[in-house]
């Protein structure tokens, strides 16, 4: 275990809440983009690939918790996707 891999997870980690918070007051996508949280959840599951076949300690769990919270984020930008394609059919008409 390096503690500079926990103090980088735990930054990474403060910002996921900021950006499900976001999304589920604004109910929009913008500013965000499907493929980056896609992206980066892939990397979250290397880490743990990683961490469980050669280095397995507590850290695992520090990438599964963001992998989580990025998952719900990715969740709620495709919610958000569907409402705002809601809103533009009750717009047109």
């Amino acid at each position: 275990m390096s503690i500079f891999e926990v103090i980088m997870l735990l930054c990474f980690g403060a910002a996921w809440p900021v950006s499900i918070a976001k999304s589920l007051k604004t109910r929009r996508t913008d500013g965000k983009s499907l493929v980056f949280l896609l992206i980066v959840i892939a990397g979250y599951a290397a880490g743990i690939v990683n961490k469980l076949l050669y280095k397995p300690d507590f850290v695992v769990w520090l990438y599964a918790l963001n992998a989580t919270m990025v998952s719900i984020d990715a969740g709620l930008w495709l919610r958000n996707r569907r409402i705002e394609k809601d809103a533009g059919k009750g717009s047109s008409v």
